[in-house]
C-alpha cells in the first residue's frame, strides 16, 4: 500500500509516523523546525490521514507499506521517529528492514503489548449518530460523555469530515476490527543493531522499567530519555523539549542515559 506523504525540506530524509488515529499533520509543527538542511517526510498510516483504507493493522504489514512509499519516493536509508502505533511501526522496519533505517526514534511506547486504553474511545466514535448538517460544536457535545477530555475530543474530531453529511474520514471500522493487532506486539525475530532512542514522557506509562530488558535485547544499542512535562503526547506536551531532543538524537549527540 502506497501512504500519502507531507514533505517538507531538502536533505537527508527523515521519516515520522504518528499514532493511532493520529495523521502526518499532527507532527506539521515537528516538521518545519527539523526540515533546515534535512527531508522530513510525514506519513498518513494506512487506515489514517488521506492514506487508502484496509483491512489488516498488523505490524508486519504496516511496515511494509512504510517500505513500500519509501520505495517509490526514492529514499533508502534514512532516520525513522515514530510516536506510539508509530513507534511499534517504526521498531518493526527496524527488525524487519534495517537497510531502510539508519538510526531510530521511538516515542513513548515499547515493543510489549499495550493496555486497551482505546477500545472505549473506538466505541464512542462508531456509535456517534452522524446527523445531517451536525456540526463540530455538536459532534464534541455528543462525544463528552465518553471522552472527558476536550483536547482528545478535538484530537479525534481531527478525523472527521464536516457538511451536508458528515463522515469519519479514518478507516474507522477497519481500524476498529484489527484494534487487537494495534494494541499487540508479535513475536519478531532477528534485533536492530543501529543507533535508537526510547524517548518517554514523565508523565506516562507506555514504557515501564520492565520492559528495558525487551528493548534491549532487540534493539541492543537503544538508550533511554524521559521528557520532563510531557504525558504520551510528547511532542504536544512539550513541542520545545521534543525538538530538542529529536534534533540531539539526529545529530549523533550522546547525551542520553541507557
Amino acid at each position: 500500500m502506497i501512504l500519502h506523504a507531507v514533505e517538507m525540506g531538502e536533505g537527508a530524509p527523515v521519516v515520522v509516523l504518528h499514532g493511532l488515529l493520529g495523521q502526518a499533520r499532527n507532527f506539521g509543527a515537528v516538521q518545519r523546525r527539523i526540515a533546515g538542511g534535512r527531508r522530513v517526510i510525514a506519513l498518513d498510516l494506512r487506515n489514517h490521514g488521506a492514506s487508502p483504507h484496509g483491512m489488516g493493522m498488523t505490524y508486519p504489514e504496516m511496515a511494509l507499506d512504510v517500505a513500500e512509499t519509501l520505495a517509490g519516493l526514492g529514499v533508502g536509508a534514512c532516520a525513522v521517529i515514530g510516536h506510539s502505533m508509530g513507534g511499534k511501526v517504526a521498531m518493526m522496519l527496524a527488525l524487519t528492514r534495517p537497510d531502510l533505517v539508519a538510526r531510530l526514534l521511538v516515542a513513548d511506547i515499547a515493543p510489549v503489548p499495550s493496555p486497551p486504553r482505546f477500545a472505549p474511545i473506538i466505541a464512542a466514535m462508531r456509535g456517534l449518530d452522524l446527523r445531517d448538517g451536525m456540526t463540530r460544536g455538536e459532534a464534541d457535545a455528543a462525544l463528552a460523555g465518553a471522552v472527558p477530555e476536550a483536547g482528545m475530543r478535538g484530537f479525534l474530531l481531527q478525523n472527521m469530515r464536516f457538511g451536508g453529511v458528515p463522515a469519519w474520514k479514518c478507516g474507522l471500522e477497519e481500524i476498529a476490527a484489527g484494534l487487537g493487532e494495534v494494541l499487540d506486539w508479535p513475536a519478531v525475530a532477528g534485533r536492530y543493531e543501529g543507533p535508537a532512542l526510547f524517548l518517554g514522557g514523565a508523565r506516562s506509562d507506555y514504557i515501564r522499567a520492565e520492559d528495558r530488558g525487551v528493548i534491549k535485547e532487540l534493539f541492543p544499542r537503544a538508550r533511554m530519555a524521559v521528557l520532563r512535562d510531557a504525558g504520551h503526547w510528547l511532542h504536544a506536551d512539550n513541542p520545545e523539549g521534543f525538538v530538542a531532543v529529536v534534533e540531539a538524537f539526529l545529530g549523533g549527540v550522546r547525551i542520553f542515559i541507557s
